[in-house]
């Protein structure tokens, strides 16, 4: 006779099938719950861009298809008045703007937050809380503070790339909070007492130690700063600046060629979307060669 199999046993066997059924089932519902919730989000952004891109590709004649718009991008000149500069001039600036804001960003935070992080722990909270306090004031507050500065430099005619600064403000919140969830997840002070007792100096342990790990935290910190200068347009514009924004107004109120204005907003959004993932492939690329 077979040996018969334990009472346990044979009660235990039913009950975890059961439970995996059931959690293959709430898997199910849960990843056709988030596609569901992806797609009609998806569409609710692509349509109002599709829109746009198929309004700046029609022609003179109904029903036509045209690229005037899109090459008149480089050639515009701006409206009639006094002091705007060219489309592609603006542009520029813009860029110009996004690069420098950038770089003061990485240069002002990431040294710092790790020396908070090592040496003066006790500054850690007073540190956030004067980089998250841009959030709560408004734009306009900021320009009536920054005014008076800002109507001196423009006494010495220097450019619009002098908005950097106040760039750098807005930009502190959202680069501090993604270069903290990098430091986060770091044992910054094991690391840092490992290449110390290996005879580095503290730039060596920030520079070649620290930041490699963080390198993601970077880039996140680096593209959120990026998108808040290319779309900025409140205090460019109170402050009688011109940046890509501020021409994209300005055209839409002062002329009636509005194909050259979705043109230039949908080539905007377009480089948006592809430093979002050129950024994105280069941090992957940097997590797989370290692993």
């Amino acid at each position: 006779m077979a040996a018969l199999a334990p009472v346990g046993e044979v009660v235990r066997e039913p009950s975890a099938r059961r439970a995996a059924g059931v959690s293959a089932r709430r898997r199910r519902r849960l990843n056709a719950f988030r596609y569901l919730v992806f797609t009609v989000f998806g569409l609710f952004f692509a349509l109002p861009l599709l829109a746009m891109a198929r309004f700046s590709l029609e022609g003179a004649k109904l029903g036509t298809w045209s690229v005037t718009a899109w090459s008149q991008i480089a050639s515009y000149q701006g409206t009639q008045a006094v002091g705007i500069p060219p489309l592609i001039s603006s542009i520029e600036i813009t860029l110009e703007l996004a690069v420098i804001t950038c770089a003061v960003i990485v240069l002002l935070l990431v040294p710092t937050m790790i020396w908070i992080r090592l040496r003066v722990r006790w500054l850690s909270r007073t540190f956030e809380f004067l980089c998250l306090l841009p959030l709560t004031i408004p734009a306009i507050v900021l320009v009536v503070g920054l005014g008076p500065i800002y109507n001196r430099i423009q006494r010495v005619s220097l450019s619009a790339l002098m908005l950097f600064w106040v760039y750098v403000i807005l930009a502190l919140p959202y680069a501090y909070r993604a270069l903290a969830a990098g430091l986060g997840g770091l044992d910054v002070t094991t690391l840092a007492e490992a290449a110390r007792s290996l005879g580095a100096r503290w730039l060596t342990v920030i520079v070649r130690v620290i930041v490699p790990n963080m390198w993601q935290a970077i880039i996140n910190a680096l593209l959120l700063t990026s998108a808040l200068v290319l779309g900025e347009f409140t205090i460019a514009y109170l402050l009688l600046y011109n940046n890509l924004q501020v021409e994209l107004y300005s055209i839409s109120r002062n002329t009636p060629n509005a194909g050259v204005l979705f043109a230039t907003s949908t080539a905007a959004l377009a480089f948006a979307f592809a430093l979002l993932l050129i950024l994105s492939y280069v941090g992957r690329r940097r997590r797989r060669s370290r692993g």
